[in-house]
């Protein structure tokens, strides 16, 4: 027997009833139209295509940009038991065969790829013979050169409508300006789409920003005062683990996360902050991304984002479970002048992006016409240094040939790490006995490594700092100690970066950048960031009122909870008692006389005010309840 989208939602996700609008668009799918939903972070835009998706007959074609989120989702989806799959690249072809053969005999339900995926005849081929449902495009923004995470390869997408005239598109992201939105709509060629827009407002979250020249210490005062867990937002991935170390250092547990790391390092800090042992997260904007805990106190940025809908996506992770959270930018006049810098560099002419692929393909020796879905060992700095780019240079350009579907940037895998003890065992309990802050670590290394007296054996540095609730970064600390004392002769694991071909190698000089101008998407780049100064440097009216204006909704409610407002409000509790004191020094009133004289102020601050000058016997009340000096 069917079941509805209710019993669904209760018996996969748990939840009793749909926020607004998750049910109205979940019918409109439902009923065979198009959808273009702009929903903020946090706000559930998954369920929108999921659940239609187990109520449909055939399977729901998913895509997505990230390969690590489409991994993520489909975990997820299966430990609740729905039928999920991904198509990704580095996957085998019989890999690929099993999975689209689950697809035509009901094993899968969902089915998640990159956009590039759609560019490939025999995979749109293989996707003829399978009912496809509906298709869903996550992140949707992408697909937009004005949004401020284009993608070329989102462009194609629009061109599966084709093959699946009668299935239904759903378009979904967190964070779109009404000329994105309409944009999206065009390019993926939408049939009198239905539009859902959710309010940006969040009425417990407050914006906060400080021009400070001292930021670690205003960092300290701030999680100290907010309490509770959060997330501190830097620039580079160097200073994630300086100021990891620095919030350590003064008792505040925390912990760090890039996009550097090996997946072990990221799965353990994630995992050791979501479930409450480090009280702190300090990241690169790698992070966050499918990140669902509610219990956010606090979000702070070091520097100043690139646009606005990246610093709102990011704020945004705090305070989902609806209690006051605060979102805290911290800058200098230096981090205004980085931001024209990060462009210039983020952006590449186009012949640099040209030889650049050149460059990498000559360094792989990857013929024309060849290279596809084949993995390779990338060495940025050697194809720098030999072909004299700079590796800033190099790594923007190979983002651009990334987002325009050519390669795939796998994150950072990494050679497993080998130490041998080269003591006695009296002797490495002699040390542990003199240095007990070593013991532990001993004590697991001779539990799980065996055979480390007698030859190199394969230690895992990130198990080791798990069983003694400790980070990876000071287990490798401490080994590489003992290595220099000559109790241990440890090899580190070396980090190793690859590189994927997901379209076979294609003429350099022919490179298009599938019909994009990077002088216009510059250009763009630069108007984000304007419009992100012009926002930490207003005065009115108030952030969140600036914030939702940007994303086209209109209000002048303010929030009364950000920097501004704050401000606003000090001043006018000035106003109030100035005003107050010359009314009365005229002769005693009522309150209600009082608040006459007033007409522009909001009477529960005049009140408040009026309070708080009795409680101080600035102003007194007799008898008949009236005011006077």
């Amino acid at each position: 027997m069917a079941k509805t989208a209710l019993e669904l939602l209760k018996k996969h996700w748990g939840y009793d009833s749909f926020r607004h609008p998750q049910n109205e668009i979940i019918e409109a799918v439902l009923d065979g139209h198009d959808a273009m939903v702009l929903m903020p972070t946090g706000g559930g835009k998954s369920l929108c295509y999921q659940i239609p998706a187990l109520m449909k007959e055939g399977v729901c074609l998913v895509v997505s940009p990230l390969i690590a989120l489409m991994k993520d989702q489909v975990e997820n989806l299966r430990e609740k038991h729905i039928k999920a799959a991904c198509i990704v690249s580095g996957m085998t072809s019989d890999q690929q065969s099993n999975v689209l053969t689950n697809c035509m005999y009901g094993g899968v339900k969902l089915l998640y790829v990159a956009p590039e995926r759609l560019r490939q005849r025999t995979f749109i081929n293989a996707l003829n013979g399978i009912n496809i449902s509906m298709i869903a495009v996550d992140e949707a923004h992408c697909i937009s050169q004005w949004g401020y995470d284009f993608r070329p390869s989102y462009l194609t997408i629009g061109e599966i409508r084709q093959h699946f005239p009668s299935a239904p598109i759903i378009a979904l992201t967190a964070t779109a300006t009404p000329i994105v939105v309409d944009d999206i709509c065009t390019r993926l060629e939408m049939r009198n789409a239905k539009r859902f827009v959710a309010s940006f407002y969040r009425e417990n979250l407050a914006y906060m920003v400080f021009h400070e020249a001292d930021k670690r210490n205003r960092l300290l005062r701030i999680i100290r005062k907010v309490g509770g867990c959060g997330i501190v937002y830097v620039s580079s991935r160097h200073a994630t683990s300086e100021i990891s170390d620095f919030l350590n250092s003064n008792g505040i547990t925390s912990g760090y996360y890039h996009a550097g790391l090996t997946k072990r390092e990221r799965d353990m800090a994630q995992s050791r902050w979501m479930e409450g042992r480090t009280q702190v997260m300090v990241a690169t904007n790698a992070f966050g991304m499918g990140i669902d805990k509610r219990d956010v106190r606090f979000v702070v940025h070091t520097y100043i984002p690139s646009s606005i809908e990246s610093y709102f996506q990011e704020a945004g992770r705090g305070g989902r479970d609806g209690q006051r959270a605060y979102a805290v930018m911290l800058y200098t006049e230096g981090d205004i002048e980085k931001l024209d810098k990060n462009i210039n560099q983020a952006y590449p002419d186009a012949d640099t992006v040209r030889a650049v692929y050149n460059a990498l393909c000559y360094h792989l020796a990857v013929p024309l016409g060849g290279g596809e879905n084949e993995e390779f060992a990338l060495d940025v700095e050697a194809i720098a240094a030999k072909h004299s780019f700079s590796t800033t240079t190099l790594w923007a350009a190979l983002g651009i040939l990334e987002r325009d579907g050519l390669i795939y940037l796998p994150s950072k895998g990494e050679e497993q790490s080998t130490m041998m003890v080269t003591v006695s065992r009296d002797g490495l309990f002699n040390f542990a006995k003199t240095n007990p802050q070593y013991a532990p670590l001993i004590e697991t290394i001779m539990r799980i490594c065996g055979g480390v007296f007698a030859r190199h054996t394969d230690v895992d540095e990130a198990l080791i700092a798990k069983l003694n609730d400790i980070d990876p970064v000071q287990v490798r600390f401490m080994l590489e100690r003992m290595d220099k004392l000559n109790l241990i002769d440890y090899k580190k694991g070396r980090q190793s970066q690859t590189v994927i071909f997901t379209a076979p190698r294609c003429d350099a000089k022919s490179l298009q950048s599938g019909g994009v101008d990077y002088a216009v998407q510059k250009q763009h780049a630069m108007q984000r960031k304007e419009a992100m100064v012009e926002f930490i440097r207003s005065s009115e009216p108030c952030r969140s009122i600036q914030l939702l204006r940007y994303f086209g909704e209109q209000s002048d409610r303010r929030c009364g909870w950000c920097d501004i407002c704050i401000a606003h409000t000090k001043q006018q509790k000035a106003e109030v008692e100035t005003k107050v004191a010359q009314l009365l020094a005229q002769g005693p009133m009522t309150i209600q006389q009082l608040l006459s004289h007033f007409d522009d102020i909001d009477e529960r601050l005049i009140r408040s005010q009026v309070r708080s000058m009795i409680d101080a016997r600035t102003i007194g009340i007799d008898r008949d309840m009236r005011l006077y000096v």
